[in-house]
């Protein structure tokens, strides 16, 4: 067996506790050891980062593929928004993101002779975020005091779309132009179901609130994804998109750099990649029959990662996410409605949160999401008592600990977890880069079924997901 893979540092953050309380990882616990993705599926992608070239090959591959991109609407002192989201600075430390907004920045200048370069970090619902990115980044200095962390309850600015009015940030369009930089990683796929994956941030982290809710209270899943294309879509919108630049994410890091200056040709490949990328770790992670989930990495719970996926992907991980022929998944903020207070569904079509997830050993997350539906349906314990502070003074997860208990430090909470849970199961949501941490006995079901899964994805599920989304599963081998 492997020994575990470093997880991903405690950061600094408003949102989370002090690192200095973080006492012990949970990939440092007795037994667990890790499994390599290149090892469960021979054909992950290679990528550029991480790599022995480190941070100068992302730098390469954005400047690389902005060569390809046409800025001549760009005029020596035209205004230039370069927009971006807070999702982005979660993804292996922040750095390789951060590296492509600088990069962007510099290019646009270069080409173009103009020096009015602003940032625009939008975020979701812990509004001073992406301030944290900026200053921790050096990205204040390197666009020259122009940048600025923008929130759903900034000023809004009407958009007229197809569909009627809604809303964006008025900060996010306050320039003679916009670029979208972003990230491919498949993160909701709960929410957006892997349609319009690039534009989604159009009706998200650049929306005020009322408009980006049809996501989470109004429209839900599916239904939701038309408000993000309409606002990009719009006269208005159009008239100010110059181009975007992504990092092409897969679960074991960055394969390359994307820009175009059409926006939907982009959305059309990442597509393809997302569900190849993405589509065998999170069918594998459904093979998973019993386990002790632990969150582990400086992000809302929601949002901890393990081999490229998110903690609500793998709550939802004993259904499809991919398969547009099921209208619902068993977690989103427009699902949780449907749950009964016996945490069983009201309505036929929405599956109960993932029946594997024995206990959750919550040993470093951040609030500053609403996470109480987690330690409702999912028997729930807290490290530290500075961590249960934090999220009873949290006001988006005030409900949080009164479904949890509180463990005085990792080893009783582990201990308690193997006695209640009778699993010896662990999966760990810590941001191990390029494989999972896991108790022995999972790494060995795992590596039992990746064989069988990766077949199943390569012959039947994969050109099922790309036929529903109308792409010919012949085009792209």
């Amino acid at each position: 067996m492997r020994k575990p893979i470093t997880p991903m540092k405690p950061r600094v953050s408003q949102y989370g506790v002090d690192p200095k309380y973080v006492k012990k990882r949970m990939a440092e616990y007795p037994g667990m050891t890790s499994v390599m993705l290149k090892d469960l599926f021979p054909d992950t992608p290679d990528v550029i980062y991480p790599s022995e070239k480190g941070i100068s090959a992302v730098r390469e591959a954005a400047r690389k593929a902005l060569e390809k991109v046409d800025m001549s609407m760009i005029k020596p002192g035209d205004s230039v928004n370069v927009c971006a989201s807070h999702h982005g600075f979660t993804l292996l430390g922040g750095e390789p993101y951060a590296e492509l907004l600088k990069v962007v920045r510099d290019v646009i200048t270069e080409r173009t002779g103009t020096e009015n370069i602003r940032l625009r970090a939008g975020v979701g619902l812990r509004f001073r975020e992406t301030e944290e990115y900026i200053k921790a980044f050096g990205l204040d200095k390197h666009y020259k005091g122009k940048a600025k962390g923008v929130a759903p309850v900034d000023e809004g600015i009407p958009i007229e779309t197809e569909i009627g009015t809604l809303y964006g940030i008025k900060a996010i369009y306050d320039a003679d132009w916009i670029v979208h930089v972003h990230n491919s990683d498949v993160r909701e796929v709960h929410f957006h179901r892997q349609v319009d994956r690039a534009v989604k941030p159009f009706g998200m982290s650049y929306a005020r609130i009322e408009t980006r809710s049809t996501y989470h209270q109004n429209l839900g899943p599916r239904g939701a994804n038309f408000t993000a294309r309409a606002i990009f879509a719009s006269d208005f919108v159009q008239s100010k998109f110059a181009f975007t630049a992504f990092l092409e994410m897969s679960p074991v890091g960055v394969v390359s750099v994307d820009a175009d200056n059409d926006l939907y040709a982009l959305n059309d490949r990442l597509t393809v990649s997302g569900c190849k990328y993405y589509g065998k770790i999170m069918t594998l992670f459904g093979e998973i029959d019993e386990c002790i989930v632990g969150l582990d990495f400086p992000c809302p719970v929601p949002y901890v990662f393990a081999a490229g996926v998110i903690y609500a992907n793998f709550a939802g991980a004993n259904v499809d996410l991919f398969d547009l022929d099921r209208p619902l998944p068993p977690y989103t903020w427009y699902t949780e409605a449907f749950y009964g207070k016996d945490g069983r569904p009201l309505i036929d079509n929405v599956p109960p949160v993932n029946p594997a997830i024995k206990m959750v050993v919550h040993n470093y997350a951040w609030g500053g999401y609403p996470s109480a539906f987690f330690s409702e349906h999912v028997p729930t314990i807290v490290v530290g008592r500075e961590q249960a502070d934090l999220l009873n003074r949290d006001p988006q997860n005030l409900d949080y600990m009164k479904h949890a208990v509180i463990a005085d430090d990792l080893d009783t909470a582990m201990k308690y977890a193997y006695k209640v849970s009778g699993t010896d199961k662990v999966i760990i949501f810590d941001g191990a880069v390029g494989g999972v941490n896991v108790s022995e006995s999972l790494a060995k079901l795992l590596q039992e079924k990746a064989p069988q899964v990766s077949e199943k994805v390569d012959k039947e599920l994969l050109p099922k997901w790309l036929r529903q989304r109308g792409i010919d599963p012949e085009t792209i081998k």
